[in-house]
């Protein structure tokens, strides 16, 4: 059973210790509304995130920055403006609630019911594209073990699916300029469609 953490004020004051160990096993809200442009899906929140309600709230996160210099946002956001994303059309989800310090400690259960949740809810919220945030848990969630980035071949309902790096500063298979590149493309896919 995951649990909802304490509100806490939105200074950006780092959490403690003890914030941080509370939040293991929490939940926080989804920043989503229905008829986004695009719904950004986490893997889980890790546990600044946790601790603080905010989505990608760890320094060295490199959500936030790739955003902003891809052209999605006009200047860069800080995690507690996330209700900002709204307005702009965007959203952010997680395939599995459950804060974590890691992501390796999901398991494949968690990631499957995890995918199912997601299907239901972009079936609900209906964006119109649902950019998952990582390769490897996409591939767990949705059982596609070959996906790569880019666009995939099965949309949910009418949301196209997109696959992203993950912007952990602990995936070195990007740099922030290369995460941004893959946030350019399909910002630049919507632009086309727009047209």
């Amino acid at each position: 059973m995951t649990r909802t953490p304490p509100q806490r004020p939105a200074t950006g004051a780092k959490p403690t210790p003890e914030e941080l160990a509370a939040a293991e096993g929490t939940t926080i809200e989804d920043v989503a509304a229905p008829g986004l442009r695009v719904l950004f899906c986490g893997i889980n929140p890790g546990l600044w995130s946790g601790a603080t309600g905010q989505h990608f709230a760890r320094p060295g996160n490199r959500f936030w920055p790739a955003l902003h210099r891809s052209g999605f946002t006009p200047r860069q956001l800080r995690p507690a403006e996330q209700r900002e994303l709204i307005a702009l059309g965007l959203g952010i989800t997680n395939v599995v609630a459950r804060t974590t310090a890691k992501a390796a400690e999901l398991t494949a259960e968690e990631y499957l019911e995890g995918g199912r949740a997601l299907e239901a809810r972009v079936r609900r919220l209906r964006p119109r594209v649902l950019a998952v945030l990582g390769i490897g848990a996409y591939r767990a969630a949705f059982g596609r073990p070959r996906a790569t980035v880019g666009p995939q071949p099965e949309p949910i309902g009418d949301t196209e699916v997109w696959l992203l790096p993950n912007p952990s500063g602990l995936n070195a298979h990007y740099t922030l300029d290369g995460l941004a590149a893959e946030f350019r493309t399909l910002r630049e896919h919507l632009e086309r469609q727009d047209q």
